[in-house]
């Protein structure tokens, strides 16, 4: 799971959903990483594709649509209301003011409103994402924030944590013949880093049962059970109802 790729593309790569990588000249999906190699061609029912066509094609039948993963996403990132969600989704099907209205119970001026306050918002991200790139140039990165996973059910300041700090704890709880955990830390921020450690050794195109979950922690760690706890618990994957299928949360 590559989530300072997905972190890191550019607003272009971002809506298209894969960016190319030219070392292994390969396209990569940004929601589950897939991988599609330059040169390959890739069939799929009656068709066969190049390389960035085929990742094209995945991502529209496996993820639907990039706005549709966006929508999805924890409204800490988005930082939209479940209500200007809703209204994304309705402008994206051209429905017009008055249309959106009659559905939510709203005048068509409430609408039209909300519309106006977006495009605002749009804007402001222009601006500041443009600030924040003069910033990082300037700043050269001194003290870089380790990237947040996207499946996260919180995003506060126990994620405040730098490379230096995230490169101390895992000297500290993990040993560095085996690999394997030390011991499980007890404070939040390296829990967390404990548990990014443990999440990136799991396939993100893979489908787990509840046994295949424990024989990855086990690799690591013996008491499986409170890792996978707090690998559902922070974000890091989810599982079925039944509890019979885990996956990566993406």
């Amino acid at each position: 799971m590559d989530d300072k790729r997905f972190w890191q593309a550019t607003i272009e790569e971002l809506q298209q959903g894969f960016v190319y990588d030219p070392i292994h000249e390969a396209y990569n999906c940004l929601i589950c990483n897939q991988s599609y190699i330059k040169g390959v061609i890739y069939p799929s029912g009656d068709m066969l594709y190049d390389a960035e066509k085929a990742v094209r094609h995945h991502i529209e039948h496996e993820h639907d649509s990039m706005l549709d993963y966006f929508l999805g996403m924890n409204k800490q990132y988005t930082s939209l209301t479940e209500h200007q969600q809703a209204l994304i989704a309705y402008f994206r099907e051209g429905l017009s003011d008055r249309d959106i209205a009659a559905k939510l119970g709203a005048s068509p001026s409430t609408i039209r409103n909300h519309r106006f306050k977006l495009k605002e918002k749009e804007k402001q991200s222009r601006v500041f994402l443009a600030m924040m790139g003069l910033l990082k140039d300037e700043a050269q990165d001194k003290e870089t924030l380790i990237d947040i996973h996207r499946g996260a059910t919180m995003v506060d300041e126990r994620f405040a944590i730098t490379e230096q700090e995230k490169q101390k704890v895992l000297k500290t709880y993990i040993d560095d013949k085996t690999g394997e955990l030390i011991q499980f830390p007890s404070k939040e921020k390296r829990k967390i880093i404990v548990l990014q450690y443990i999440f990136k050794k799991f396939d993100a195109s893979k489908t787990y049962t509840e046994k295949e979950i424990n024989e990855v922690i086990r690799n690591f760690y013996s008491d499986f059970a409170t890792i996978r706890r707090y690998l559902i618990e922070y974000g890091f994957i989810d599982r079925s109802q039944d509890c019979t299928q885990y996956w990566v949360k993406h």
